[in-house]
């Protein structure tokens, strides 16, 4: 087959060569001196957004650990054993009387879903057996109520002075001891909040140390999740 039909075609002379300059080509029918001007970010502002993500990150992952805390928490029962903490219930009538006087008192000050209290003896002094009353309710601030508490016991026992925050232990929330008067003396009084439980104690003839020693272990064994 031949190709004269092609070398005899004749090339279109309508557009010239293409010519390469030293301009940039434009890719876009905008006139860049009709576009807005744009400033460069400071680095103070740089500094102030950054500073401004990290504090909404913080606060989100506040957010997300005080609500994982609250579903931890939230399920919580307290029960009665017949021996905690090397001490033993005392079931006798003068106990529960005294147990059940301190359990409604503690109830009316508290809306609680679930209350209870006891006497347990020491084995090994008759006069230091520890008074435990509270409950189980969904507390949302439990350093806040628990601090109420210690207020509301004024009218039971006196003033609880020197309070201070002591080690909750594995359970976590906040536990907190102070001081009080009664007839044997001067005595220690502890209590305990989470998101789902609060509790209080009196420790006759017991330090604050020795007592928030003694509630701990008391609280580990009789609170369940």
């Amino acid at each position: 087959m031949s190709d004269a039909h092609l070398t005899e075609r004749q090339v279109d002379g309508g557009h010239g060569p293409v010519e390469l300059t030293d301009e940039p080509i434009r890719l876009s029918r905008r006139d860049p001196a009709l576009e807005p001007e744009r400033r460069p970010v400071s680095r103070r502002r740089k500094v102030v957004l950054a500073a401004v993500l990290a504090a909404g990150l913080a606060g989100a992952g506040a957010l997300g650990l005080g609500g994982w805390r609250v579903l931890q928490q939230k399920d919580t029962e307290l029960t009665q054993p017949p021996g905690v903490a090397g001490l033993t219930r005392d079931d006798s009538d003068r106990a529960r009387s005294t147990a059940e006087y301190l359990r409604d008192g503690f109830a009316a000050d508290i809306d609680l879903d679930r209350s209870f209290g006891a006497v347990y003896s020491d084995p090994a002094d008759a006069k230091r057996s520890v008074l435990l009353f509270g409950g189980t309710t969904l507390l949302w601030q439990p350093e806040r109520d628990l601090d109420t508490l210690f207020g509301l016991m004024a009218d039971e026992t006196g003033k609880v002075s020197a309070v201070r925050e002591v080690d909750a232990g594995r359970l976590g929330g906040v536990m907190k001891c102070g001081t009080t008067s009664g007839d044997g003396g001067d005595f220690a009084v502890c209590g305990w909040a989470d998101h789902g439980s609060v509790a209080m104690g009196m420790f006759p003839g017991r330090a604050v140390d020795d007592a928030a020693t003694l509630f701990r272990k008391i609280r580990e064994g009789v609170q369940r999740r």
